[in-house]
């Protein structure tokens, strides 16, 4: 078994690719807060293609995590001296494994928060990226920022030693405004529309909780362009941390497993220079709303209708489910019938080719992402990824009939065990406050009636409540395969009752 660390990087095994750059010149500018599976899967291999082209030196990555549950990343980065494994699978079983080299630096912010402060403040720090989950911006539906947020709270009083990514992105915006020193970027790559619009409601908010005069700066000077991201990548549990030693001969502390598919289509508002993204595969085009909207509507969209059911059912693996017939005409009758409706084919992207396209993506088996992975954060996922297409269909007076059945599971769900009794950790990172009154009521109408979840629409509109209700009620007499098989799920109406 190989060691992963810049010492033993030349000794790696034949077969793993190098990106090609001389890892010792490269200086980090891009700061990324979030350094999960996504991002070193993402971002990140398209930043080590650029710093394999000419004059590219500063564009290396600093990774950045914040969160208590990020300390073993942690502790794996630093032992690794930022490297890691990343294994590209593909639907035919083959395979390629790389080393992704461009972060050369990391940093933990409970060790030092002046640490992390002091490096986003630093003039070589030209982008700050972000992956902190779409819940993660703390916007309400109507865009409002949650100022009383307890992370929120606390960075605003302890401005010196914050612990949410904004008290430490507008702390280091405050401290360059003073020191005259250029701002930075602030780029997310979250999976959420208009999300440098979002971050910049965020980012300003916060900042004019702060000082007024820092917020009408911010608003002036600092880019926040929009992006949207593609890359299935599951989280990597221990078997298949054990899966990928073997395959790569590496002992990897924090490999990452991906599907071979990868997309990015961005904004080019970079006031303080960006690598050569466009040079490596990177779209930029001036607006990427049509792109983000199709993405969101059909691929984030068809992984929460599925996740749980799916889950509930008994299956873990999401290829497990797109094997199964059942499942897999659901999934085809909502991207046919409910989300891809509403969509136009875009350059570069031809939406019935890219329907198509993500049914064989869920269903490679090399990937086996996982169901449990999809169902977190439903009551933060749902409002932006399904609640779009559900609000054309009832405005249009077309059939809702899947959205429906999958607010039934999602209720079900909530209860905490599934069909054959299994309990299971709900895993709702932002919405669980709003979402312990369902899991603890006997009523359906719980859910429906919370608006902060489900939106206005839902409880207002008497036909799909009642629906709902019935499909609820089926779920829990016939169980949801059987509920399911009585929509006939592919088809563009529901059986006449």
């Amino acid at each position: 078994m190989h060691t992963l660390d810049q010492a033993h990087l030349s000794t790696l095994p034949a077969a793993i690719v190098r990106p090609g750059h001389d890892r010792t010149k490269v200086r980090a500018g891009i700061a990324h807060i979030g350094v999960g599976g996504f991002h070193r899967a993402h971002q990140a291999i398209y930043t080590d293609r650029a710093l394999a082209r000419p004059g590219q030196e500063g564009w290396g990555i600093c990774g950045i995590n914040l969160l208590p549950q990020d300390a073993a990343m942690a502790v794996a980065m630093k032992k690794q001296n930022g490297l890691y494994t990343v294994s590209e699978m593909a639907p035919d079983g083959s395979h390629v494994s790389r080393v992704v080299e461009c972060m050369v630096e990391y940093l933990y912010a409970p060790d030092s928060p002046e640490a992390v402060l002091a490096k986003l403040s630093h003039p070589d720090i030209r982008i700050v990226s972000l992956t902190i989950t779409e819940g993660g911006y703390l916007l309400d539906e109507h865009g409002r920022f949650n100022l009383e947020h307890p992370t929120v709270a606390h960075d605003l009083a302890n401005p010196e030693a914050p612990q949410g990514a904004f008290g430490y992105i507008v702390g280091a915006l405050e401290r360059r405004r003073k020191a005259g020193v250029k701002p930075f970027t602030v780029m997310s790559c979250d999976n959420l529309r208009h999300n440098g619009a979002q971050a910049r409601r965020a980012v300003v908010a916060f900042a004019r909780a702060r000082s007024p005069e820092l917020a009408e700066w911010i608003e002036r000077e600092v880019g926040f362009p929009n992006g949207m991201v593609d890359r299935i990548t599951p989280a990597t549990d221990a078997a298949a941390r054990q899966k990928l030693r073997e395959l790569t001969q590496v002992d990897d502390a924090a490999p990452v497993i991906c599907e071979d598919f990868i997309q990015w289509v961005l904004e080019d508002d970079f006031r303080n220079g960006r690598p050569d993204w466009h040079e490596v595969g990177v779209m930029f085009t001036k607006d990427v709303s049509p792109y983000e909207e199709a993405k969101i509507r059909l691929l984030n969209a068809s992984h929460t209708m599925l996740s749980y059911p799916a889950y509930l059912s008994g299956l873990r693996k999401v290829d497990d489910a797109l094997h199964d017939k059942l499942f897999f005409s659901y999934l085809r009758g909502f991207l046919d019938h409910d989300a891809g409706v509403w969509l136009k084919s875009l350059p570069g992207l031809d939406i019935e080719s890219y329907k198509d396209t993500l049914l064989r993506r869920f269903g490679n088996r090399a990937v086996g992402d996982q169901l449990a992975r999809l169902c977190m954060d439903g009551g933060s996922k749902i409002s932006g990824f399904v609640l779009p297409t559900l609000h054309a269909i009832l405005e249009n007076g077309r059939p809702y009939h899947r959205i429906a059945f999958f607010l039934a599971a999602y209720d079900r769900y909530l209860k905490g065990k599934d069909e054959k009794g299994e309990a299971y950790p709900i895993n709702e990172p932002n919405a669980r406050p709003l979402l312990e009154k369902v899991m603890a009521s006997d009523s359906p109408m719980t859910l429906i009636q919370l608006k902060e979840v489900v939106g206005t629409q839902i409880p207002a509109h008497q036909g799909f409540v009642e629906l709902y209700l019935k499909l609820r009620q089926q779920i829990d007499t016939q169980g949801v395969v059987a509920t399911l098989t009585s929509l006939d799920p592919a088809s563009k109406t529901p059986p006449a009752a």
